[in-house]
């Protein structure tokens, strides 16, 4: 359906080397868009070369520190001169530190809040002003079912997604009759580089595997369906949307 279709649109995709991130620019690019992928490993460029070779046409990437917010503002712009401007923005990367709330690093605390939160404040912001100004544009962020709870030896990243949902929130009250949707998908427990922790400790992945109705972890695939949703034109009066992609598990 031509609602679902993004042809000559560009989707920037940070994360969109690996794991969730590069399901969704996988994603983008089958329902037709131009994509260029962000982030900090060197791995970018190989899958953006991965990425072309599957799609049969250039995926562009660039390199950064997102931690760093000098470097982010350089890598944006990069981005955006590869690009011409910017239609679709998601921002999937993320970082994760564990340990007892009571011994927890500050270091790690700062850092946890600085690529999962402030980073896509600052992503979210550049690429509004740039869909702002033309009046139109999508913007997906990804939360976390831990934007709904507290998780365990987890405090930082929890309270870094539980404000990325309140941050999309927040922004689409601002930008929603400006023509931006500003929306943010919460995946489930989802078989990836970051939860291998949990998936290898045998009580926590037989409880959460326990509590998901649909009997099984998540994959990146299971994120396209929601990602093209939003960034297409059939979600054009969806805004401030938090929508859980996670087999049923908070319904449980």
């Amino acid at each position: 359906m031509k609602l679902f279709d993004l042809t000559g649109r560009t989707a920037l995709v940070t994360g969109g080397n690996r794991g969730l991130g590069r399901g969704m620019a996988e994603a983008m690019l089958e329902a037709g868009a131009t994509v260029t992928i962000l982030g900090q490993s060197p791995s970018v460029f190989s899958a953006a070369q991965e990425l072309s070779q599957t799609a049969g046409r250039q995926t562009e990437a660039v390199q950064a520190n997102l931690a760093d917010r000098a470097q982010l503002q350089q890598a944006f712009a990069a981005c955006l001169e590869k690009m011409g401007t910017v239609d679709i923005l998601i921002v999937s990367h993320g970082i994760q530190r564990r340990a007892p709330a009571e011994n927890f690093p500050i270091e790690d605390w700062d850092l946890v809040l600085e690529v999962n939160l402030t980073s896509m404040f600052l992503l979210n912001q550049l690429a509004g002003r740039v869909m702002l100004a033309k009046g139109k544009g999508k913007i997906i962020n990804i939360a976390s079912l831990l934007s709904f709870s507290g998780g365990i030896t987890v405090p930082a990243y929890a309270a870094a997604k539980g404000g990325v949902a309140q941050l999309t929130k927040a922004l689409s009250n601002e930008w929603a009759g400006r023509g931006v949707n500003v929306n943010a998908i919460t995946p489930g427990y989802m078989a990836t580089e970051m939860n291998t922790a949990l998936i290898a400790d045998p009580e926590r992945s037989k409880a959460i595997s326990a509590r998901i109705p649909a009997q099984r972890w998540g994959e990146p695939a299971d994120m396209k369906g929601a990602a093209i949703f939003l960034a297409s034109d059939a979600s054009n009066y969806v805004n401030g949307a938090v929508i859980p992609v996670d087999g049923g598990w908070l319904g449980r």
